[in-house]
């Protein structure tokens, strides 16, 4: 079997969590290690098994079915991050790798078991048709929502572009449903946000597809113009509460910051499949100052980027710790039946530390005033809180860290804490980088 080309640098960190995978070339080959006459007796032992099931069971099973549990099984005690996706799983992988597909325009969530919009995307079906933030989705194509889960709803609203879906929205300043026929089109999700703080640069990434670093570029270039070389102090790159993605993207990110010097490096079980990405000439910045807010909901290619920026004292960190996943999934395809999804190695900073079960440290912490009925549930178990996770040799583990944003900005204590810090204004905290760790 054949190692192709994927890496995944996701983190599970719930409903809305991103789990994609990388071009970059990892693992193109292994030598085959033949397994014992022990392990072949235990497969004897499966066969035997799956037998007395296929044939004695209660109900006839799906034996294709048991077939993908007893596999699943095998990869999840493992590690959390090992795990067997079906034809399925993959394609919606792929799909969220490209950012781009059949849809309506949409972020939802689920809230007390109802489908609720977080906002409609410009420029979409959805915004076009007037759907707004806080409406209820109660019925799709005839279809109740209530009892579906949130992945069910978002995949009965995604399909072939330009078919229609028939939606039914409870809206609270309405006392009757509204009907709305939308015709789904080519969505691209947009992994970039920006806009200008007065003379700093506010450059927002909720996660890394194959979008990222461009849509970055753009930013930075329209800030530039927008506030002006002369005056721009600055630029806050929000990673908080981006799960990852791309190492790739994660890569040239970083690279956009840096003009030489190490950015991450993999290492995997065989000492030959250690691979080191390096950043190359050129700042798109031209050297301003840069703070980086993570948070616990900060995770992988987030905390590729953060590292490496921290590492080389290219920014100062600032927030709570980062969730911790330093580990690296490699994809294989398995012909028509899905794929494999396999820790293949770990990834370490340009100082040589890792951050497996870890997290970044910031260089000033700066935590968030959380609103009552929200404390205890903003905590997030970071990686060291996952059950099977690899274990760190020698080293401190450490749990997770609040993955709360206000959604006011004018309350976001960061980010007032991250402007300050790039105009001048200290309040009481270091300003100056940690010192990298050494190799």
């Amino acid at each position: 079997m054949r190692k192709v080309s994927l890496v995944l640098l996701g983190a599970f960190l719930g409903v809305g969590s991103s789990m994609v995978a990388t071009q970059t070339r990892l693992l193109s080959g292994t030598s085959a290690v033949a397994a014992s006459a022990e392990t072949y007796r235990q497969l004897s032992l499966f066969g035997d098994v799956f037998e007395k099931v296929r044939t004695d069971y209660v109900e006839k099973p799906e034996e294709a079915k048991l077939i993908e549990a007893a596999v699943n099984g095998m990869l999840t005690s493992l590690d959390p991050h090992s795990s067997y996706m079906d034809s399925k799983s993959f394609r919606d992988m792929q799909v969220q790798t490209r950012g781009e597909f059949g849809g309506l325009g949409i972020e939802v969530t689920m809230e007390d078991g109802l489908i609720k919009v977080v906002t409609p995307i410009d420029d979409t079906p959805a915004s076009k048709a007037g759907i707004l933030s806080n409406d209820v989705i109660t019925q799709i194509d005839e279809d109740q929502v209530q009892g579906l889960t949130l992945n069910q709803a978002v995949d009965k609203m995604r399909g072939p572009v330009n078919s229609p879906v028939k939606l039914k929205i409870s809206r609270k300043e309405s006392k009757d449903p509204i009907e709305v026929v939308l015709n789904r089109d080519v969505i691209k999700i947009k992994p970039v946000r920006s806009r200008a703080e007065g003379d700093v640069g506010y450059v927002r990434l909720t996660q890394f597809n194959e979008q990222t670093f461009d849509g970055l570029r753009a930013a930075i270039d329209k800030l530039n113009t927008e506030i002006g070389a002369d005056k721009l102090k600055g630029y806050v790159l929000d990673l908080r509460n981006n799960p990852g993605g791309l190492l790739d993207q994660a890569v040239m990110v970083s690279d956009a910051f840096l003009d030489r010097g190490e950015i991450v490096s993999t290492r995997g079980r065989n000492p030959d499949e250690t691979q080191r990405f390096s950043a190359k000439s050129g700042d798109l910045t031209k050297g301003k100052p840069i703070v980086v807010l993570v948070n616990g909901g900060s995770a992988s290619a987030s905390e590729i980027v953060a590292g490496a920026l921290q590492d080389h004292k290219r920014a100062t960190v600032l927030g709570t710790r980062s969730f911790g996943k330093g580990s690296v999934q490699s994809i294989i395809p398995l012909g028509g039946s899905g794929a494999l999804r396999l820790t293949t190695a770990r990834y370490y900073t340009p100082s040589g530390r890792s951050i497996q079960a870890k997290g970044i440290e910031p260089d000033q912490e700066v935590l968030q005033e959380v609103p009552d009925e929200l404390k205890g549930k903003d905590e997030t178990k970071g990686e060291a809180g996952l059950k099977g996770h690899l274990k760190q040799k020698d080293t401190e583990e450490r749990g997770g860290s609040s993955a709360y944003v206000p959604p006011d900005p004018a309350k976001d204590k960061q980010l007032t804490a991250a402007f300050d810090f790039l105009r001048g204004i200290q309040k009481g905290a270091a300003n100056t980088p940690k010192a990298a760790v050494p190799n």
